[in-house]
């Protein structure tokens, strides 16, 4: 499959898809050009908000806010008015960055941090619950990246890119816990790097592999890949379903790291693209505290 590119945004570094079901629109973000974007497919339209500060990912709230992970702290944006307050801040070196997250099933906000210095195990995951407290989930991180559940809410699967492994949790929906990790899938050098990853209806996982230029869909119970989207940009960085029935694959690239040649080579890197792979996605969960 071909992925094809349906927004010039020529992103430094597009990151952070995610599907909003009620607004119809597609959230991302572009972590080094400090913004967050509202993308509508029915208009081609695309909103910008400066942050100001890098900005690692989105999560939309019911009451049609978002939160947003910076590299100053989580922040509530207001998308009607700009407005954007602090809910909490835990990074205290000027190194650290937030990266990847989702909300889990029950509305609690998974969050990671790397080291722009690429300091290894420096980062950690984690937890934003919906009554405000935080909570340190995993220490020892490298760059924390994709995180999604299964259908059944009983597994977390989560990336730490340079491990080229994706883990399992046993995970409890009520309590937000996590245990017993363990590798189910290895990407073999050369492949590129996982990033951000979604999962389908059918229970299967889609990793963005950076540096490869695609996104490769991997059963998580035998660790097999199937599926391959190709895409004619080589840094994927993330991906989300979307669409009226949650059957297009949305698709974030960069230009951030290309060579000059490279940028020729690949004129499309740091925009949107699209593909519609054969089966649905599931509806992303929000964040629903009025903070």
């Amino acid at each position: 499959m071909q992925a094809q590119s349906i927004y010039p945004a020529q992103a430094a570094l597009g990151e952070g898809a995610l599907w909003n079901p009620e607004t119809q629109q597609l959230y991302w973000v572009d972590i080094e050009g400090r913004s967050f974007h509202v993308f509508d497919p029915a208009t081609g339209q695309d909103r910008r908000f400066c942050t100001g500060a890098r900005v690692g990912t989105v999560v939309p709230m019911h009451n049609g806010d978002v939160l947003l992970a910076l590299q100053t702290g989580i922040y509530q944006l207001n998308i009607a008015t700009g407005q954007l307050n602090l809910v909490v801040n835990p990074l205290t070196e000027p190194t650290l960055r937030f990266n990847d997250g989702k909300c889990d099933p029950a509305g609690r906000f998974w969050v990671g941090t790397f080291d722009l210095e690429q300091k290894p195990h420096a980062g950690t995951l984690y937890r934003l619950d919906p009554d405000g407290s935080l909570h340190v989930m995993l220490r020892g991180i490298t760059n924390s990246n994709g995180v999604v559940w299964s259908l059944d809410h009983r597994t977390m699967y989560y990336i730490d890119t340079p491990t080229l492994t994706v883990q399992a949790f046993d995970y409890d929906s009520g309590t937000g816990e996590i245990a017993n990790p363990r590798v189910i899938i290895r990407i073999p050098q050369g492949a590129g790097v996982p990033d951000g990853m979604t999962i389908d209806a059918e229970g299967m996982l889609w990793v963005a592999l950076w540096g490869g230029g695609r996104i490769q869909r991997f059963d998580p119970h035998t660790g097999e890949a199937r599926e391959t989207v190709e895409v004619p940009a080589p840094f994927t960085s993330s991906c989300a379903f979307g669409g009226p029935d949650l059957r297009t694959l949305y698709i974030t690239t960069a230009r951030s790291g290309l060579t000059p040649a490279q940028q020729q080579q690949f004129p499309l890197s740091g925009n949107l693209f699209a593909v519609e792979p054969g089966v649905r996605g599931v509806p992303a969960y929000f964040f629903d505290k009025r903070l």
